[in-house]
């Protein structure tokens, strides 16, 4: 009878202290959930949280050309930046991630065309210092002030010196012709060269101020926009797109050019016809609006500015924001026209547009009309009248090389009557332009 009061005892309490246990389980479980929760929490903020930067200052500026790059959230803003030294605490951390899918990876991106030394030396365009140990800017200046000349022409010449052809050296002699007291500094590798020197001997013999120098783009673009342009072009971080790259380098070159030094730029396709003297910080009208009277393209044969003149400034940082190697005229004529466009009737700029007949007295696409000759007495008078136009109203002309290269100068034509004008020397013959 004892033992079976015991054993009831027993099994009595070892009743209760299963209930117990099942009791109190939960509150056990609960305690544990939230000392693991502790543990996590702990072991992410042990991570160095050091002053990190806002996400902005971590992107640098976006230019065109670049890969778009997203916006770093706030929860990877540490990541970004300590992957470049991550420290021991950070490794262990991160180990803690669970490794992506590898099928949710996206592909490599192509990557961009980068630039190659020898595509300026193919274009006669080399990055180089000027012979003798003088650099670009101190053999300008020291022609500049040899010279003393009242006005300053610049031109650039990106092709070979067999390019060269009776019709860019009219050109010169247009020049010197309305302009005898101005200098002429044209910048080309293959014309800086002692051939080249050759081919425009007659020029200095006849005492024109003129000098060929060859480009460093490094000295001739730094303290400008220009300068980063041309370094992200260098490191491979802009495609220089389908368009002549030795095109748009002529595009910019031009701009940093007149906006270091001041003067006139001219294509060596644009025939001078008058003095420049009086022209000051002006750019041409290519067309107007019939309409409205106002310009409706402009284009940058043709630049007359002072040195530092903000317009310029606004071009080169336009070329360098908005790049774009794959559409022709987007880094040229239409630049021009898209921030002339969006600063005209501002303060502190002061400039003027002149109209068509200034510089451009014929469109591109009716400029093979001023190489022929007429052929009846309506072709006759438009002639007359046209050539009347040109001799009383235009500084110069452009002949769109793109359209005419090709086409013969004839006899009796406005272009035959225009270099019987302005030619100097005037012992080629004509049918060679």
């Amino acid at each position: 009878m004892f033992q079976m009061s015991k054993l009831y005892h027993n099994f009595h309490h070892t009743k209760n202290s299963v209930f117990s246990f099942v009791f109190l389980l939960p509150l056990i479980l609960l305690l544990l959930l939230a000392c693991n929760g502790f543990s996590v929490f702990y072991i992410n903020l042990s991570v160095p949280a050091k002053t990190s930067p806002e996400p902005a200052k971590l992107l640098p500026e976006i230019l065109p050309g670049d890969k778009p790059v997203k916006k770093l959230s706030s929860s990877s803003v540490m990541y970004a930046v300590k992957e470049e030294n991550p420290s021991l605490n950070l490794k262990t951390h991160l180990s803690l991630i669970q490794k992506p899918n590898i099928s949710m990876v996206s592909k490599p991106k192509k990557q961009p065309h980068r630039f190659r030394p020898q595509t300026l030396k193919a274009l006669q365009l080399r990055t180089t210092k000027t012979t003798k140990g003088f650099t670009f800017s101190t053999k300008l200046r020291a022609f500049f002030q040899n010279s003393n000349c009242k006005l300053r022409f610049f031109m650039t010449w990106i092709s070979s010196l067999h390019s060269l052809s009776h019709r860019e050296l009219l050109v010169i002699e247009s020049l010197f012709k309305s302009n005898p007291k101005a200098c002429l500094v044209i910048v080309s590798t293959s014309l800086d060269s002692p051939k080249g020197n050759a081919v425009l001997k007659p020029f200095l013999n006849m005492g024109f101020n003129l000098i060929t120098v060859s480009p460093d783009f490094d000295s001739i673009f730094k303290h400008t926009y220009a300068e980063t342009w041309f370094n992200r072009l260098k490191t491979g971080n802009i495609n220089p797109g389908e368009v002549s790259l030795g095109q748009n380098l002529s595009n910019l070159l031009r701009l940093v050019l007149l906006y270091k030094y001041g003067g006139v730029y001219i294509d060596t396709d644009v025939i001078v016809l008058k003095s420049f003297n009086n022209l000051s910080n002006v750019i041409g009208a290519q067309s107007m609006n019939i309409e409205t009277k106002t310009w409706s393209r402009l284009n940058n044969a043709v630049l007359v500015f002072d040195k530092h003149h903000p317009l310029l400034y606004k071009f080169i940082q336009e070329f360098a924001l908005t790049f774009d190697g794959n559409k022709w005229g987007h880094n040229g004529p239409y630049l021009v026209s898209r921030v002339v466009g969006r600063v005209t009737n501002r303060p502190g700029f002061n400039f003027t547009v002149l109209p068509p007949p200034a510089f451009y007295p014929v469109d591109w696409s009716r400029i093979r009309s001023l190489f022929r000759e007429p052929n009846n007495r309506i072709q006759s008078d438009w002639l007359r009248r046209k050539l009347e136009q040109i001799r009383t109203q235009s500084y110069a002309v452009h002949l769109w090389n793109r359209q005419s290269k090709d086409v013969r100068v004839e006899e009796g034509s406005i272009v035959h009557h225009i270099i019987s004008d302005c030619c100097i020397f005037c012992n080629i013959s004509t049918s060679s332009l």
